[in-house]
């Protein structure tokens, strides 16, 4: 069933995104009361109006387009943690993300996105990364390649001898021994700076714009839809251990992901060795 599903066409996934974003997030953009904008564990964990909306809208969506197939979404699983074990199930699983990047989403700046990835028993099958405010679509499935905009994404390696610039996890999300694992990347040919949406942040290291990510969390929808982006694209992943990153949890952390293998190990023995 689901290889039939992917060997055909895959527009109305896209479309069911467009929509969901077009009818749930894009008429808050720049428009949401404070009473719409409620902390999750804190101030830099929001949750908006626009988040829960679109999140039923593509549950509802999707579910509907592969019969059989089950949402593990942001908003449910802090609803109801359960529904996380869905992603080690036999059932294929969406992966939704309905606003990544909240926090720029709410201060009215363009760089945030819709994620949405198909997994089946831990492995990532396709992916999609829409920037509603850019109207940049980004695709990829597995052994097809990653696109943006129909166009075939291929980041190459950096410069030779250029300094890395890598996006790196907010320090509210991260443990004191990852801190200590992350200063590891404050040498010299290294550039690390805070984080945005992570969804576009992996869409960066995709288009050659970005060298590299290190970030400290595991949560599938925040990395699902980006790790295929990013390995389709000719990319890799690793954990500060070596292996590579596993969409259902248990992993050592931080981990990477990078334009290539090379760059993807470079960071990984910072990290280890930070």
């Amino acid at each position: 069933m689901i290889d039939d599903f992917l060997s055909g066409d895959l527009s109305d996934v896209e479309e069911a995104i467009r929509k969901a974003a077009a009818t749930e997030i894009m008429p808050r953009y720049r428009q949401l009361a404070a009473h719409e904008i409620v902390e999750k564990s804190g101030p830099h964990d929001v949750v908006t109006t626009a988040d829960r909306l679109a999140e039923e809208h593509l549950t509802a969506s999707l579910t509907a387009l592969l019969p059989g197939s089950v949402v593990v979404g942001e908003e449910a699983v802090h609803a109801d943690p359960a529904v996380y074990g869905d992603l080690h199930g036999d059932a294929p699983v969406w992966i939704v993300d309905p606003v990544d990047g909240t926090r720029q989403f709410v201060r009215g700046e363009a760089r945030f996105c819709t994620l949405v990835a198909l997994a089946q028993r831990g492995e990532l099958l396709a992916s999609w990364t829409y920037a509603p405010a850019l109207d940049e679509l980004a695709t990829a499935v597995r052994g097809g390649g990653a696109y943006l905009g129909g166009a075939l994404l291929r980041p190459g390696a950096p410069e030779p001898g250029a300094a890395l610039t890598v996006a790196t996890s907010h320090p509210d999300f991260t443990t004191p021994e990852q801190k200590r694992a992350l200063l590891g990347l404050n040498t010299d040919g290294v550039r690390p700076r805070p984080c945005g949406s992570a969804g576009m942040e992996y869409l960066a290291i995709a288009r050659g714009e970005l060298d590299a990510i290190a970030f400290s969390w595991e949560n599938a929808w925040d990395h699902a839809a980006g790790l295929l982006l990013v390995t389709e694209s000719g990319g890799a992943h690793l954990t500060v251990t070596g292996e590579p990153f596993r969409i259902g949890g248990g992993n050592s952390l931080p981990f990477t992901a990078a334009r290539d293998a090379a760059t993807a190990e470079r960071v990984r023995s910072l990290l280890a060795a930070g």
